[in-house]
């Protein structure tokens, strides 16, 4: 139903036509109410007249910001001269965004394919995986995310496995190294990710029918709680894959172009992927993805055949937006910015958790932050209801954040807001949760 702030007639009749027509496909939990007529930079606004402050930049992708007029005006131009062609065909803005992504990344990453999502793009990694080693069998994080097609899906553990029959064969999940509810402990108490990563691999290597190809992963794992790896974790990681002859493919969705406080994610930890593959962030908002290799995997699967022919597979509307999404990022540098600015928010995340005690870990890097809500820090019980209900009061003040839909994990925020956020929109979203936490889970 419409909220109490919408007064527009319509606008009733707009949710009794959702209800009629919509397929449901968020799972149990729905549609936000709110029917949004507009966005601009880091606001939305609703059919009532409402700005809500959007901290999710959209799914996790409008690192520019809702509207940014310098992508505007290139799809203002671009529509009106080269749209959509045959996939077979070539365009300027194609060979363009690829010879600038492939500068943008070390050696040997120099071959691109410029697709439209995140799970197409995966997809296209792990079937590139596949022909070029030969073998079948992918490892992924158990908390991972990486699309709803079916090679991405197979790979995906944190949600939707059940009641859609047989995944890919050959799929393994190895446990998150989560440094807060660590499975595996030093003698301080710390993760031990070490020997969580060699009996994870045990397990695999018991499992395996000897046909291991890839490693899809995560460098922050975005949807199963903001967990961000450990320094050392990636490079041990990509040991493990090179002892067995497996690529690694690094899934940079939302970590991708700066959010993090590098330009990639994988730069911090200094260890290059065999494969990375890139969305969301790409198209500030528009769907474009690409994948990215060396010139040897990608003559390697040319010479077996490789075949991913899409409808918009090198689009060159997308493709001129992507280089504008360079130019603005390049121009300025908000991969120093997130930096910054992701100090500052996580500073005053943990101001907030010396006046609430329900917040129980503030963790993530750049503009990608993590907050946990627990109902008692020593034991570290989670509350799906207490995360909901913040989360509703938040939208009722006028904030829009991102709960993790993982049973058991609802009390856990993503906090994404756009890399173009101001200090003032940064300190408005700071004072609206504190005030949600203070009306909904005092002390």
């Amino acid at each position: 139903m419409a909220t109490s702030t919408d007064t527009d007639p319509t606008v009733d009749r707009f949710w009794d036509s959702a209800r009629r027509h919509l397929v449901r496909y968020s799972g149990a939990s729905g549609f936000t109410q709110e029917l949004i007529e507009s966005a601009a930079g880091s606001f939305v606004t609703t059919a009532g007249g409402r700005r809500i402050l959007d901290f999710t930049s959209g799914q996790m992708s409008s690192i520019l910001g809702h509207s940014h007029p310098e992508v505007v005006r290139t799809v203002r131009e671009g529509i009106g001269t080269l749209d959509h062609l045959f996939s077979g065909m070539l365009s300027r803005p194609v060979v363009e965004l690829a010879e600038r992504l492939a500068t943008s990344l070390p050696d040997p990453l120099e071959k691109v394919l410029l697709l439209s999502t995140g799970a197409e793009a995966n997809e296209a990694a792990l079937r590139m995986a596949k022909l070029v080693t030969g073998r079948h069998e992918v490892v992924s994080f158990a908390r991972s995310w990486h699309g709803m097609t079916y090679a991405a899906a197979s790979a995906t553990y944190s949600a939707g496995r059940r009641g859609y029959g047989p995944s890919a064969p050959g799929s393994f999940a190895i446990p998150a190294p989560d440094s807060y509810r660590p499975d595996h402990t030093a003698a301080d108490g710390t993760l031990d990710w070490q020997r969580q990563l060699d009996l994870a691999f045990d397990l695999v290597d018991a499992q395996s029918v000897g046909s291991l190809a890839a490693c899809l992963v995560e460098p922050v794992l975005s949807s199963g709680g903001v967990i961000d790896p450990p320094v050392g974790y990636l490079a041990a990681l990509k040991l493990k894959c090179r002892e067995r002859g497996m690529l690694l493919v690094l899934d940079e969705a939302q970590t991708g172009l700066g959010r993090t406080g590098t330009r990639y994610a994988f730069e911090r930890d200094g260890v290059t992927p065999d494969i990375l593959t890139l969305s969301k962030t790409l198209g500030a908002g528009l769907p474009l993805a690409a994948v990215v290799t060396s010139s040897e995997i990608e003559a390697a699967a040319h010479e077996r055949g490789y075949l991913f022919f899409t409808t918009h597979v090198s689009d060159p509307l997308v493709a001129a937006v992507g280089s504008t999404v360079l130019d603005v990022l390049e121009r300025d540098q908000l991969d120093r910015r997130a930096a910054v600015l992701g100090d500052r928010l996580s500073a005053g995340l943990r101001q907030l958790a010396e006046r609430h005690q329900v917040i129980g870990d503030v963790r993530g890097r750049g503009l990608l932050v993590g907050l946990e809500l627990v109902l008692d820090r020593r034991t570290k019980q989670g509350s799906d209801l207490l995360g909901a209900a913040v989360t509703r009061r938040c939208l009722e003040l006028g904030l829009h954040l991102n709960i993790v839909q993982l049973p058991g994990m609802g009390g856990v925020f993503r906090i994404a807001p756009p890399l173009t956020v101001s200090d003032g929109e940064l300190a408005l979203g700071l004072e609206i949760l504190d005030e949600a936490l203070s009306t909904t889970a005092p002390g």
